[in-house]
């Protein structure tokens, strides 16, 4: 048997402060992974607390069979079906939502799920392995043209264009099927990169978060979170990099000053007709510490965002 790599979850006692758990309140793990944030929430629940855990990897449902605690649910589903899936569990709202974005240490080092180019394997990269298209057949299908955006828009790589020509050239020969193949032929293409990044960092960020579509993903969740909360409610969120940290925090921000927005500006509004604010920043954006970033260096780009849902109705 294969054995699974542990993951160690990041900014544990940070975020689940953060959420203010309340002993009886119910509360949403968006992204259950292998259960570290959703353990601390239980831990700080009381009998009559609920927690409801999200996750599109079949693999980290299946871990989540680990907790036996009647006060857990988890469900095989994307966070962008948040809404959705509240409204079947007849639930009108929640008191606090955590949501850690990107891949886990599991999804890393497990070859055979194709996201990192230092294990070689299958070139998948999918989430949710039980549907949807695979790196490489999106790699091996889509136009130099396409793979040029993809990598320049989500990898924020300078080098693009060249990749996708050398992606072109190699799949005209055979097709491109593991993650050693891409991660050597991104390497040639580029030819030299930042001290201590690897050449093919930024293309693989870039796959990943196009085949998972992940910004897309967010962006869909993050208004559901907002209208699901209880007056008081928090919401917590965990970014990687900055396409996903800028996503969060121009939604906080324009959800926590509605007032600002430019085209009310121009519209003869007196100041209590306009919209007033949905959600209240809490502190600043958190960081890991340095003990922490010495135990788990993959933590060392983490940003944690919390804001606190206002009494406005959404």
């Amino acid at each position: 048997m294969t054995e699974v790599p542990s993951h160690a979850p990041v900014m544990v006692e940070e975020a689940v402060a953060g959420l203010n758990v309340q002993q009886a309140g119910t509360y949403i793990d968006a992204t259950f992974g292998r259960g570290g944030h959703a353990r601390a929430i239980l831990a700080r629940l009381g009998p009559g607390g609920r927690l409801l855990a999200l996750d599109r990897d079949p693999d980290a449902v299946a871990a989540a069979g680990a907790i036996r605690d009647s006060r857990f649910e988890i469900r095989h589903v994307p966070f962008s079906a948040l809404g959705r899936v509240l409204a079947a569990e007849g639930i009108a709202r929640v008191d606090g939502l955590l949501l850690d974005l990107g891949v886990s240490s599991p999804q890393i080092d497990m070859a055979p799920r194709g996201f990192s180019f230092r294990n070689d394997g299958p070139l998948d990269m999918r989430m949710d392995t039980t549907r949807g298209q695979t790196a490489a057949e999106w790699l091996n299908e889509a136009d130099e043209r396409e793979i040029a955006e993809v990598i320049d828009a989500y990898g924020e790589e300078r080098f693009a264009k060249r990749i996708a020509r050398a992606i072109g050239a190699a799949r005209a020969e055979q097709p491109i099927q593991t993650t050693r193949e891409l991660g050597v032929l991104v390497a040639k293409a580029v030819g030299t990169r930042e001290p201590g990044q690897d050449p093919a960092t930024r293309t693989f960020q870039a796959l990943r978060i196009h085949v998972n579509q992940e910004l897309a993903e967010l962006a869909q969740v993050l208004p559901q979170a907002v209208a699901s909360l209880n007056p008081g409610g928090r919401i917590a969120v965990i970014s990687f990099h900055s396409l996903e940290d800028r996503i969060v925090k121009r939604f906080y921000l324009a959800a926590e000053r509605p007032g600002e927005n430019p085209a009310l500006a121009r519209m003869p509004l007196r100041e209590r007709d306009l919209p007033q604010p949905l959600l209240r920043r809490i502190g600043r954006a958190i960081k890991p510490g340095a003990a922490e970033v010495t135990q788990n260096p993959r933590s060392r780009s983490a940003v944690l965002r919390i804001a606190e849902r206002t009494g406005t109705p959404a």
